[in-house]
């Protein structure tokens, strides 16, 4: 059997869920909604581009799309889908 490490986050994780820290969200249905689309989005690529950023505003967008389970690529294409569309709005 291979010896597996865990990482730091993995940890942070089992232990959280251990302590039953973890509930179920509100709108299930809406949330597995999010996340098909999450999908297509990821699966739907027709046309690469490069963009020059600061290494803070990336480091916090991997960030980001790391608490919400989806690559940051993903997450920069949903933010520009949502802005183009109108529906990116400010708390």
């Amino acid at each position: 059997m291979k010896n597996l490490t865990i990482q730091p986050d993995e940890v942070e994780l089992l232990v959280s869920y251990e302590q039953e820290e973890w509930q179920s969200v509100k709108n299930v249905q809406e949330q597995i909604g999010q996340y098909q689309e999450f999908a297509r989005a990821a699966l739907k690529k027709d046309k690469r581009i490069n963009i020059r950023m600061s290494e803070m505003d990336l480091y916090n967008l991997q960030k980001r799309a790391n608490r919400e389970g989806i690559p940051y690529q993903t997450l920069i294409s949903s933010i520009l889908h949502k802005y183009l569309n109108g529906s990116l709005v400010e708390k």
